[in-house]
């Protein structure tokens, strides 16, 4: 029996992640090294050495940016703080915050300015929560699972809203989202789902993709959200599933009795990994690679406006 190898479609490069790697590049072309980014620009650390050394300097804290230089924020978002530090040391910020983050921003400010107590779901310690939460530090409760929802303590009578991290686990979210409709019936959440497309569109992909391997690579950094929620969907779809740097964290006894390997890539993940990772299964006997496409995107966002005039 031939050994294959199943790629899902889509995988690796969200529209908001093209968006900023290439707002680094552009400003190293534009204006030269170093750019400075606050955080990493995107969760992957294949994608943030390869930017390190075109010169772009991957800072934790806006105090490690000279007074007057250039600086770019991450894809995650951050605080309204952080962007009054940025203007009072005279930095000059360029922002490659994914605008489907910068939705759900505008979100929490709306219910902030209309009195409502928000209720958000994400992960503690994750940039992007760390930024939604600053818009409105003392409306949100954040809470992580279902049973979070029943410890939750809130005036009576208070207006509620949830908001989403946009890189949830689809399942996971549907079922804290109930629980919370069930406790607060008359609470408030966002006119389209928070959870973004390329989010829903990967595990959509990889849940098909589980019940017909034996199993799954995801390739994504450690810290990437959608990464590892896309390796829960595969378990909970039934396949073995890891999570992978690149080809050298493969193990080759996860390889043994398989006769198809699935492989899917997060979001902030580049393809050539992804083609690594097929050539060197290619050179353990998974000859035959097949593509399992449910969903074509053509998600596409513009530069920010000093990039606009600049190219």
């Amino acid at each position: 029996m031939t050994k294959r190898i199943i790629l899902a479609s889509p995988r690796g490069f969200c529209a908001g992640v093209v968006r900023a790697i290439d707002i680094v590049n552009l400003a190293l072309e534009a204006y030269g090294p170093p750019i400075y980014v606050l955080n990493e620009i995107v969760h992957n650390r294949y994608v943030v050495e390869d930017l390190r050394n075109k010169g772009a300097r991957f800072v934790k804290s806006l105090d490690d940016v000279p007074e007057g230089g250039r600086v770019i924020f991450s894809a995650h978002g951050i605080s309204p703080e952080v962007r009054k530090r940025a203007v009072k040391r005279q930095l000059q910020a360029i922002d490659a915050t994914c605008p489907l983050v910068t939705k759900v921003h505008l979100e929490a400010i709306k219910y902030k300015k209309q009195n409502y107590t928000i209720i958000l779901i994400g992960h503690r310690d994750h940039d992007e929560v760390t930024g939604t939460m600053g818009e409105a530090p003392d409306n949100i409760h954040l809470i992580s699972t279902a049973e979070e929802v029943d410890q939750l303590q809130l005036p009576e009578n208070a207006k509620i809203a949830y908001l989403t991290q946009t890189t949830l686990s689809l399942d996971d979210t549907r079922e804290i989202i109930e629980r919370l409709r069930s406790r607060f019936p008359q609470i408030q959440g966002p006119n389209v789902d928070d959870i973004c497309y390329a989010t829903q569109n990967r595990q959509t992909a990889v849940q098909q993709m589980a019940k017909s391997t034996d199993v799954v690579l995801v390739i994504g950094s450690s810290n990437s959200s959608n990464s590892n929620r896309l390796v829960e969907v595969a378990q909970k779809s039934g396949a073995r599933s890891y999570l992978i740097n690149d080809s050298d964290s493969i193990d080759a006894t996860w390889l043994h009795g398989c006769d198809s390997i699935g492989i899917t890539a997060g979001a902030s993940t580049p393809e050539t990994l992804v083609l690594q990772v097929v050539e060197h299964l290619r050179d353990r006997g998974f000859t035959k690679v097949d593509e399992l496409r449910t969903v074509d995107e053509n998600v596409h966002f513009a530069l920010p406006p000093e990039l606009e005039k600049t190219f």
